[in-house]
């Protein structure tokens, strides 16, 4: 046994361990992207470094054997600085969205390729609950959203985008029409109440959220009937009011409380400050008891995405800050905000909602436009007419013509999640001209994107172990180098044993399993 320091505590460890092992086994985490227990490994990634003080070293723990003389730091500000520069470097030869464009231009930022997914593989009641995991009315935007997402659909670059919307209403209405429409769930009472001024889309979303995370929402409108401009701007022709009340019904049931006609003005506000613990105000653009405080919010929102006001423990959302009538963003407003106030009331750095590191590469080149279209049908854009929106023949057909655009495992991708964590910039050492995107389906179960891959050796280590006959290599030299399967094979089925082993452990999106899609 042989003792050294880490972080300035005494660690004990069997001689031949590398400091990597000793921290794991001493609780103390450094993370690791070209690392697999029990395989053979080099330093490649260099994310797993440390700095020796007795030497003024920077080391790779996943290689250097511990010595009884090193004095290592895992998390100095010389070892944050060397795993950042070390991402950004990966991140420049990694070509791949980790979330589709259609979902970052979605002012509720909705997960529209899963939807997609668990909609052609008929599990419509999944793809409901994907839809609600980030907006509260789908039903009603499935009507009257004016669709961003779609504007920003790469199939626009085959012939047309996908009708999100119409999938998105199709899944709603399926759901609506079930004999216990989905209700999230909701966590236990924490005895904070919430008042929230305005009825229209974006007081109802907040309430929905809030409401999840276990706040009383009391709702105050100086309307008879909940809905706001929904309800009271929007042609029946457009939006079905009944659709509408189903909608709010179910939020109701959540525990939403609604006080109608019942007007707040904003010397009324320091009265509810008294009785709730925060105040959300969404009323309309026009409110006059209210454009006062409007006019301050627009001024005083004290970071993008958060909603405070100048005033403590009030937040402003919908028209009250953004005059429009774009509901999608209203109802996005309300879901930001709740994020806002649950952090706001639990002495929580305020910043709304968490965006993670998200990797994009823009527009598909014309020869990558085919390795896109791999993953989706030919036909043209189905708009229904009809006013019971697709029927599941259409939906299906129209769901499968999305391309599939973000990344399989964009929730556990090393290289995502460390980017986030150490804050890399993606495009500090992006170079001039990026590589062209290729999709390799050869193999069945398997999905290979070179472009993702950073060279870390785990794959072909595993088929090397596995004794596969032909296995995988790396082929090339510099950074011209890429995985792949020796001796000009065009594809991956060499791999007879350890496909599925490759791509639960592939560190990206480089190997993934198809048969995820739809998890």
């Amino acid at each position: 046994m042989i003792q050294f320091r880490i972080n300035g505590k005494i660690i004990e460890t069997v001689e031949g361990k590398t400091i990597l092992e000793a921290a794991s086994a001493a609780g103390i985490k450094i993370p690791a992207m070209c690392f697999l227990e029990d395989q053979d490994h080099f330093p490649s990634c260099m994310i797993c470094v440390v700095h020796n003080a007795a030497e003024r070293k920077l080391l790779p723990s996943c290689s250097t054997r511990a010595e009884a003389s090193m004095d290592i730091y895992t998390d100095d500000e010389e070892v944050l600085e060397a795993r950042k520069t070390a991402l950004e470097l990966l991140l420049s030869d990694h070509v791949g969205d980790c979330e589709a464009p259609c979902q970052t231009n979605c002012p509720a930022y909705m997960d529209i390729p899963l939807m997609n997914r668990l909609l052609v593989a008929g599990k419509i009641n999944e793809a409901l609950q994907i839809v609600k995991r980030d907006i509260a009315l789908p039903a009603v935007l499935g009507r009257i959203c004016p669709a961003p997402c779609e504007r920003a659909c790469r199939r626009r670059d085959v012939d047309e985008s996908v009708s999100i919307c119409h999938l998105k209403r199709y899944a709603a209405d399926f759901d609506l029409s079930q004999p216990t429409p989905f209700q999230p769930g909701i966590a236990r009472p924490n005895g904070r109440s919430i008042a929230i001024i305005g009825t229209g889309p974006a007081g109802l979303s907040a309430a929905y959220f809030l409401i999840q995370k276990g706040y009383r929402c009391v709702l105050y409108d100086k309307d008879p009937l909940p809905g706001g401009a929904l309800r009271y701007a929007v042609p029946d022709e457009r939006l079905d009011k009944k659709v509408l009340d189903q909608e709010i019904g179910i939020i109701r049931k959540m525990g939403a409380e609604f006080i109608m006609q019942h007007e707040i003005k904003e010397d009324a506000l320091p009265g509810l400050q008294a009785v709730f613990d925060c105040i959300i105000i969404g009323t309309g653009e026009s409110d006059a008891g209210f454009i006062g405080l409007q006019k301050r919010s627009r001024s005083f929102i004290t970071e993008r995405n958060t909603h405070q006001t100048s005033l403590p423990g009030i937040f402003a959302i919908g028209s009250a800050i953004k005059p429009g009538r774009v509901a999608v963003r209203a109802v996005a407003h309300g879901k930001e905000a709740a994020y806002s106030v649950d952090q706001f009331l639990n002495n929580e750095v305020v910043r709304g909602e968490n965006r993670m590191f998200n990797s994009r590469f823009g527009r598909l080149t014309s020869d990558e436009i085919p390795e896109y279209r791999a993953e989706s049908v030919n036909g043209p854009r189905i708009i229904t007419e009809n006013l019971q929106g697709f029927s599941p023949e259409e939906m299906q057909k129209e769901a499968a013509r999305c391309m599939h655009c973000d990344c399989r495992k964009k929730d556990i991708c090393k290289l995502r999640i460390y980017s986030e964590n150490y804050g890399a910039v993606q495009k500090r050492y992006f170079p001039a001209e990026r590589k062209p995107v290729r999709k390799i389906f050869k193999n069945k179960p398997v999905v290979y994107e070179p472009e993702k891959c950073i060279k870390c050796g785990i794959c072909v280590r595993i088929t090397s172990k596995y004794k596969e006959k032909l296995g995988l290599t790396f082929i090339g030299k510099g950074f011209d180098v890429e995985v792949g399967v020796p001796f000009d094979q065009a594809d991956l089925n060499a791999l007879e044993k350890t496909a599925a082993l490759c791509a639960e452990n592939c560190p990206t999106g480089a190997l993934a399993l198809k048969e995820n899609d739809n998890d």
